[in-house]
């Protein structure tokens, strides 16, 4: 008989099988949805973060410039741009589908690049456009002598927030795992990073500057400081010996110069006149804390500064608050702004021919070196009283001690703890290379190297001395330890005949052992903490160096001797320390340098593991 519940159950299994398969066309449906949103989204985001990448860069300029109104109707537009970006790519369908293998985490980098930007904006971009339409750089230049501190103290609290919140968004975008992304992804993380970097440097300082300046200045007391001028042509690690000396007094913004002084002022001490930290001294010798001339012996400004502080308390009875340093590079920079001033004699300083006239023809013309010191004061003096009677360009001075500065031309000590503890990290405080610590793994930075000099030749031989130095890295170890290479190349361009044709006072005339006309200087290599010097060579013929180690860092020295005309190539290895996350260092080394007379020029060099020393 045929079976009556055959045909309902066929009918039922149909039904589910129609069912099922609608379920699953749905759920492709649904899915084909969710991707063509989240492409579409997608797109959307990545033409609004596109439009708003130029908009960077100009309200910056806006901002920079005091243009506050440009400014102002800039940001709005830059945040509609990333306010639309971030919704774009916030929506839940957009966080469910960071959870897709291969698509996820381009997803999420761009959801994170997205907030951040917005979030810099909100939080840094638009408040800094706000001040700038209440102060600008004039607002800053003395007036009757005195420079107006109340702008600087009101702005200080939105500019401290503003780069606070700037650099929490600089960490979030730093640690994106770009390693799973595609290639405009990865750029775009990069291109963030680095304009956040970029950015963060300029609201930093700015930060810093509106809480240092006002007490600096003597917003809460009088303060009183040592001006000291580094002469590099006689080089140290932080730029030259200390020749000319001043003492400067500032209370409520106005600034005068006190008294001056040259280092004939200061007899050589039997011992260091506070005691010097052992590393120090090991590598420079006691005579740092003994002789003025030689406090900058070491690259550490700090350590100057407290022996500077002390020098003037035990020689005039004032013990001041703090240390200011600058080189006569410096001096011409700002000679930008001021203008040319008058010397007497019928010598004029301009910006063109301060290095030359300072740190060569005046030994040419003063033959005794306290008319020499008397000359430096006197330009000292000159460029001092147009920048503190406000006979300047404001930007152009902005211009000059931000060039100077990053030269690490203009150095600055402060015995106050909290006020220096402000300053650490900065080009200001002339310290060490930055750690590895402060320098993340997925960071744009590599590694800091310091490559420092110091004259042997006890002359003023390094005016005619041209330093360049080379970089490379090579990933040649199994332990994912980089290899690193630091070339330094020393030159002389003095004349031939330098041993006739030059002052004795510039050559040394022979009297310290130095043939007239050689340059002699002492070379020391700072690696990153945690890091091997392997060794040293030039020619390729490995060369003794001298170990040892500063404030955490391994130190390599060497003495390299020139005849005029001659240059030196020295070939330093390095094994690196373990990079957290990474197996080298991808952003590449980086170099402090001492700032010479000249220019010193860094660059890239070949380096792979056949060059490496076993």
């Amino acid at each position: 008989m045929p079976d009556s519940t055959a045909a309902p159950r066929l009918e039922t299994r149909a039904r589910r099988r129609r069912i099922i398969v609608c379920s699953i066309v749905g759920v492709i449906v649904l899915l084909i949805a969710c991707a063509v949103w989240v492409a579409v989204r997608a797109l959307n985001a990545k033409n609004e973060l596109e439009a708003a990448l130029p908009l960077v860069d100009t309200v910056q300029t806006q901002i920079t410039s005091g243009d506050s109104k440009a400014a102002a109707a800039t940001t709005r537009s830059l945040a509609d741009h990333l306010h639309a970006a971030r919704d774009d790519t916030s929506d839940p369908i957009w966080r469910a589908a960071e959870v897709v293998p291969g698509i996820g985490p381009n997803l999420s980098a761009v959801r994170t690049l997205a907030a951040a930007a917005s979030d810099v904006t909100d939080k840094s971009i638009v408040p800094l456009a706000q001040v700038a339409g209440t102060i600008n750089v004039d607002s800053f230049k003395p007036v009757n002598g005195a420079v107006p501190l109340q702008p600087l103290v009101q702005v200080a609290p939105t500019v401290t927030k503003a780069n606070s919140a700037l650099q929490t968004d600089l960490e979030m975008v730093r640690g994106i795992d770009a390693s799973a992304t595609i290639g405009p992804v990865r750029d775009a993380v990069e291109k963030l990073t680095a304009a956040l970097q970029k950015a963060g440097a300029v609201t930093d300082a700015v930060s810093r500057a509106a809480r240092l300046l006002p007490p600096m200045l003597g917003a809460d007391g009088p303060r009183d400081y040592v001006l000291v001028i580094q002469n590099n042509a006689e080089a140290r690690a932080t730029g030259g010996i200390v020749g000319a000396l001043a003492l400067l007094h500032t209370e409520n913004g106005r600034i005068s110069l006190v008294s001056q002084a040259s280092a004939p002022d200061f007899p050589q001490l039997d011992k260091p006149v506070i005691r010097l930290p052992a590393q120090t001294e090991k590598l420079y010798g006691p005579i740092t804390g003994e002789f003025i001339q030689d406090v900058t012996l070491t690259p550490d400004f700090a350590t100057s500064g407290r022996l500077v502080q002390a020098m003037w308390q035990q020689r005039f009875g004032t013990k001041v608050d703090g240390v200011l340093s600058m080189d006569p590079v410096a001096l011409s920079y700002l000679l930008k702004a001021t203008g040319p001033v008058d010397l007497g004699g019928g010598v004029q300083l301009t910006s063109d021919n301060a290095v030359q006239v300072l740190l060569s023809a005046s030994y040419a013309r003063f033959s005794d070196p306290l008319e020499q010191n008397a000359f430096f004061a006197s330009a000292a003096a000159s460029v001092f009283n147009r920048v503190a009677s406000g006979q300047f360009d404001t930007t152009a001075m902005l211009s000059a001690l931000t060039q100077a500065s990053n030269e690490r031309r203009v150095l600055v000590w402060s015995g106050d703890a909290h006020e220096q503890s402000n300053l650490a990290g900065t080009s200001l405080a002339g310290g060490l290379p930055a750690s590895s610590a402060s320098v993340p793994a997925s960071s744009a930075s590599g590694q800091p190297f310091g490559v420092y000099l110091n004259d042997a030749t006890g002359a003023k031989m390094d005016y005619y001395l041209h330093t360049a130095i080379g970089l490379g890295q090579a990933s040649c170890r199994q332990d994912g330890r980089p290899n690193y290479l630091v070339q330094v190349k020393l030159s002389s361009d003095a004349p031939v005949d330098a041993a006739q044709s030059l002052p004795g006072y510039v050559t040394g005339a022979g009297l310290s052992g130095v043939p007239a006309g050689d340059t002699y200087t002492t070379v020391a290599v700072y690696a990153p903490p945690g890091s091997v010097i392997i060794g040293a060579s030039t020619g390729g013929k490995d060369v003794a160096i001298q170990r040892a180690t500063d404030q955490g860092h391994a130190v390599a020295h060497v003495l390299v001797k020139l005849h005029p005309g001659q240059s030196a190539v020295y070939d330093f290895q390095v094994v690196g320390a373990a990079a957290e996350g990474t197996s080298a260092d991808a952003g590449g080394p980086q170099v402090q340098a001492t700032p010479g007379v000249w220019p010193t020029e860094v660059g890239r060099v070949p380096f792979s593991c056949a060059d490496v020393l076993r």
